[in-house]
């Protein structure tokens, strides 16, 4: 066994100060971070448990001044996803977290520590497979030649090819979210489209978060596009498995024209991908299957599938299609993260 030690901190200004220690990690819920932990694929020196933090709104929602809220980080994925303001306001977001995981892992699994997941690329997780430039930096990429099925096909690099599992963060890159960060250096906000990385030649590295820093909350901007929101997750079962490909798209109609478009995909890069060209083509038009299927087709020009996923820039071309659609009213839910 390793020899960890373990600090419960009572407040925001202990954690950080406790977390200055290298090889520190926070714990919230811990439903990714101890798996990591068992497999052999994490290994902190120092667990500073922020469970107990007493400082206000870390635990709750609360709107704020300019009509948007924020979602403290230690609020349960449920309770969050269930929360009065989230589901009146942002009902892409409640219904992004609901198809998230199972049940139990919902009512354990906090906002913060969503945000912080990490892959789940079998070479990745199978630490007897020696190639894996995220969990060994420099040893190589065994995906490249191996089973890519789940694996990106938007931002990848020679040094992994692995995507982001987070059904949080698709919705959150399509509502303009703000992550709150404390740590040594004071307060700041990233911006959700700049905190989580593309691979590059560090993907070892998956935030922009720098050392030290905690995350206290997320802020959601004011949104007119709650009316017409529609969280779409393909995955092989209606439970308990993370997506081949999601898509979270949000409209603004006036008259028949489209006035204002939120598309962002998950399941397809290293981070949440926002699907910003689609977004350009639809807006200023109306919403009919040649303008979409033209939207999609441009979004998904610059994918570079591996031999293994090359179905899914067709998958992606038609989630879109089709998640725009049902929020636009065009077409019928049906079971909200059922297998496509």
């Amino acid at each position: 066994m390793e020899a960890i030690a373990y600090e419960r901190a009572t407040n925001i200004a202990d954690a950080v100060k406790a977390a200055r220690e290298p090889g520190t990690a926070f714990i919230g819920g811990g439903t990714n971070l101890l798996d990591l932990m068992k497999g052999g694929i994490a290994h902190p020196l120092k667990l500073v448990d922020i469970t107990h933090l007493r400082d206000d709104g870390l635990d709750a929602v609360r709107a704020l001044p300019d009509g948007g809220i924020r979602i403290g980080a230690l609020m349960r994925n449920s309770d969050a996803a269930n929360h009065t303001l989230v589901r009146e306001r942002y009902p892409l977001l409640t219904q992004a977290l609901l198809a998230g995981a199972s049940a139990q892992l919902r009512n354990m699994a906090t906002i913060g520590g969503n945000l912080m997941q990490r892959t789940r690329c079998p070479y990745f997780y199978d630490t007897a497979f020696a190639a894996c430039n995220k969990r060994a930096p420099g040893s190589g990429c065994a995906a490249r030649d191996g089973y890519q099925r789940l694996h990106a096909i938007l931002g990848a690099s020679e040094h992994c090819i692995a995507v982001n599992p987070s059904d949080m963060s698709v919705a959150l890159a399509a509502l303009d979210a703000n992550v709150q960060v404390v740590g040594p250096d004071g307060a700041r906000q990233i911006p959700i489209g700049e905190f989580h990385r593309l691979p590059g030649d560090r993907p070892d590295v998956d935030t922009t978060l720098r050392p030290g820093e905690l995350i206290t909350g997320v802020d959601l901007p004011p949104s007119r596009l709650a009316d017409r929101a529609y969280y779409l997750k393909i995955r092989d079962r209606a439970s308990y498995a993370f997506a081949l490909v999601s898509v979270a798209a949000a409209l603004q109609v006036q008259g028949d024209k489209v006035a204002a478009a939120r598309i962002a995909l998950g399941g397809v890069a290293h981070k949440p991908w926002r699907a910003s060209i689609a977004e350009n083509v639809l807006i200023g038009r109306t919403l009919d299957d040649e303008t979409l299927r033209e939207a999609a087709a441009a979004q998904m020009r610059d994918a570079r599938p591996q031999h293994g996923n090359r179905f899914k820039v067709a998958l992606a071309e038609r989630g879109i299609v089709r998640a725009v659609n049902v929020a636009a009213g065009r077409e019928p839910a049906g079971v909200t993260g059922a297998p496509a």
